[in-house]
């Protein structure tokens, strides 16, 4: 019997196998693509090594990529036969039957048995970020937030994965909308270790959230040589830097980034982010036609079965972009066969009471029917959350929802814009949006006039 880094037995692994076991959670914590080659090293080592096989598993199914699924299921299916579950230690029972159910497709279930191995064993770090990003794929901010909180006190400083844990727990609290905190908690995870990208990442989560672009956009200067590169959350990170640029209203600066980080990128993950970007340039009323053109056919593969409603979203933005409403159209009418179905999955309920609205306002913003859209969104804006994502990848909805709203002239429109700018008064977009909205010249003026000195203020390198 071995044990883990973090002092955690495990069954029928070689000496071998268990460090590579351990280098690849490291690696994982990290989010660099090493974690793949020490997970098959492990393997390679120990073929029935139980954890290994759980990591692995792990591995295929939270890329959201449903060629990876099928691996995984297959794969795993493989081990199963081979081992008696039941003469397994506890801890690696309640795995397997975590990673089953998430193989089956219930990511509630797997989040929940994840979460009592944590409360048994909380220095097990591969529950802990296979729980967080479950409750991330989930929309669950609450348990972001409470899952790594109640873990905390069984870890100290001098464990190296101290850092990481506080990282993904600053994620956690500023989805639950603790700003200060998570800004608290973030700075010290990233102090701890320059190369938590997701330590960064929350960090840029929490400016983002406060409308604070302009510091958004010097803290990641100031660290560009840790996030920038040899991970695979860089992109995601220039996503966020993107997402500041377009506050300042550098649309340039938004597009080069566009051109050379985030177009053609491979994994969904990656496609969803430069879709994001994309739609929001749109909502705007750019043109960006060829670059809608070239994404969409990157989505096409991905779409021909159900298997995570945030992502249908994201392709159907970029078959409106691209001007292919019929192929948006075709796959929300597959998407309405699949939820008539009987599926007992998570994904089967996000997709009948988020995905499926989402995608019809989309289509309809692409017709230009922006009343249909307010009467798609305006009903399920208070849970948006269900179908997974953070606050600011839904914010596209949600700037769906208020655009569309103005350009329909309806009521709604300000009551949603007084909204954003009562949770963001130093968004220079609210405030535009506000101009849109006011009634009379003299407030539109002094709205756009915010927006302009917010910018100022923010003393930006480019605009």
């Amino acid at each position: 019997m071995h044990k883990d880094e973090h002092g955690l037995a495990m069954s029928s692994a070689s000496d071998a196998a268990a460090r590579h076991y351990d280098r690849a959670v490291h690696e994982l914590l990290h989010f660099r693509a090493e974690v793949d080659a020490e997970a098959e090293a492990a393997l390679a080592e120990d073929p029935g090594f139980p954890m290994g096989n759980v990591l692995a598993a792990y591995l295929g199914l939270l890329t959201t990529e449903p060629a990876d699924a099928r691996r995984a299921r297959e794969r795993f299916a493989r081990f199963r036969s081979g081992v008696d579950v039941t003469a397994l230690p506890s801890r690696e029972q309640a795995h397997v039957h975590a990673v089953q159910a998430l193989l089956d497709g219930d990511l509630l279930t797997c989040g929940t048995l994840l979460g009592r191995i944590t409360e048994e064993h909380p220095r097990d770090a591969l529950a802990l970020i296979a729980g967080h990003q479950i409750d991330f794929l989930t929309g669950d901010a609450r348990a972001l937030r409470d899952r790594v909180g109640g873990a905390l006190s069984a870890w100290g400083e001098d464990d190296r994965h101290y850092g990481h844990l506080l990282g993904m727990y600053a994620f956690g609290l500023e989805e639950a909308g603790h700003y200060d905190r998570s800004e608290e908690v973030g700075l010290r995870a990233v102090e701890l270790n320059p190369k938590d990208v997701w330590g960064v990442h929350a960090v840029a989560h929490t400016y983002e959230m406060q409308g604070r672009f302009g510091e958004g956009v010097r803290y990641l200067d100031d660290r560009l040589a840790d996030w920038s590169t040899g991970t695979f959350f860089n992109v995601h990170t220039w996503w966020h830097y993107s997402l500041y640029a377009l506050e300042a209203g550098a649309t340039g600066r938004v597009l080069d980034i566009y051109d050379s980080v985030l177009a053609g990128g491979e994994t969904a993950m990656e496609m969803l982010d430069a879709a994001a970007l994309l739609w929001r340039l749109h909502l705007e009323g750019g043109d960006q036609t060829e670059r809608w053109k070239v994404l969409s056919d990157t989505w096409v593969p991905r779409m021909e079965e159900p298997f995570y409603a945030f992502n249908d979203m994201h392709a159907v933005m970029s078959y409106v972009g691209a001007g292919r409403i019929a192929e948006a159209e075709r796959l929300i009418a597959g998407r309405e066969d699949y939820v008539a179905g009987e599926h007992a999955t998570t994904n089967h309920a996000m997709t009948a009471r988020v995905g499926l609205p989402v995608c019809r306002a989309l289509v309809a913003f692409g017709r230009r029917d922006y009343g249909g859209v307010v009467d798609l969104l305006h009903p399920i804006r208070h849970r948006i959350n269900e179908f997974g994502g953070s606050h600011a990848q839904r914010d596209a909805v949600h700037k769906t929802l208020v655009e569309a709203a103005i350009r329909a002239g309806r009521s709604e429109a300000r009551v949603l814009v007084s909204e954003r700018i009562s949770i963001r008064p130093r968004s220079p977009f609210n405030w535009l949006k506000q101009s849109a909205v006011a009634d009379d010249l003299g407030a539109r003026a002094a709205a756009r006039a915010r927006a302009e000195e917010l910018v100022r203020q923010a003393a930006l390198p480019f605009r």
